[in-house]
């Protein structure tokens, strides 16, 4: 069996930045366990796969798909990244005719949309709700040490912990933090962490004027640290939203790779989320 599979940076322009994923459109469906094993095999944060959903729809005509997601260890129920390299792929490599194509997910339907030189993308607002800091006392002291923390909020919907450093910590303390990833696991065992945000306020007075920044820790699904993570943005879009009185916002997530988002928050309770991709491998999966 031969497998095509496509490698794109999302939430760049650059090779080498933002957050990689594999694609591998797929004219059938195949087990679980091979999806596993092949996202195993590639190691990337997610290995995403679209299939048709009518066989008499090529990759090149078809508005529907079904995709889904593998990290090396699991299964996830939504991810940005691979949705948007996802679209990206399909626009770009298909050929694909149509304006808008929308993949059914885990997470409902999600619309990829080409506009200018990137994409946006229809995806749910996962509002957080406040927490005690004292309920997480031990994950806080892993992540920020003893950096002034101002915000402790959950996001139920996606199991996705955010600790807001306070203003006085700049981009420099979030980009200088070492997080024992093991040690996180370790920490949080309950079930109700699955991802771990960490956020600063952003300085929109200097160019470009970044709103907010960002990092995100998941070893709980076998990612370390995410490059750039748009799921993370369905709930840090709807928390900073609220704070800043703004309804569109530009983010940027401070790993090594680093990555830049568009974020717009909208009136009917979702979020649209934009970003370019680049491709930087194209080959086959034998089998």
């Amino acid at each position: 069996m031969e497998i095509p599979v496509f490698v794109l940076d999302a939430f760049t322009n650059l090779p080498f930045k933002g957050n990689p994923a594999a694609i591998c459109p797929l004219m059938h469906e195949l087990s679980d366990d091979l999806y596993q094993k092949i996202a195993t095999e590639m190691n990337l944060s997610e290995t995403a796969f679209i299939t048709r959903t009518n066989p008499s729809d090529s990759f090149s005509t078809g508005s529907r798909f079904r995709l889904r997601w593998f990290t090396p260890t699991n299964e996830v129920n939504l991810c940005g990244h691979a949705t948007l390299a996802s679209g990206a792929m399909l626009f770009e490599h298909q050929n694909n005719v149509n304006p808008t194509v929308v993949f059914e997910t885990l997470s409902g339907d999600l619309a990829v949309t080409k506009k200018g030189d990137g994409y946006v993308m229809d995806f749910p607002l996962n509002p957080p709700g406040q927490e005690d800091p004292n309920a997480f006392r031990d994950i806080i002291k892993v992540a920020v040490g003893n950096h002034p923390v101002q915000d402790v909020c959950l996001s139920p919907t996606t199991k996705k912990l955010m600790i807001r450093l306070a203003d006085s910590c700049d981009r420099s303390v979030l980009t200088s933090l070492k997080v024992d990833a093991a040690a996180l696991q370790s920490t949080e065992k309950s079930g109700r962490v699955k991802g771990l945000i960490i956020t600063a306020k952003g300085s929109p007075d200097c160019q470009p004027g970044y709103d907010f920044y960002s990092r995100f820790f998941a070893p709980w699904n076998g990612i370390d640290e995410d490059p750039v993570t748009g799921s993370a943005h369905t709930v840090l879009g709807s928390y900073w939203s609220e704070k800043l009185g703004k309804k569109k916002m530009l983010a940027y997530q401070c790993s090594s790779r680093g990555g830049e988002l568009e974020l717009e928050v909208r009136d009917d309770g979702r979020i649209n989320i934009s970003g370019q991709a680049v491709s930087v491998l194209q080959g086959t999966i034998t089998i």
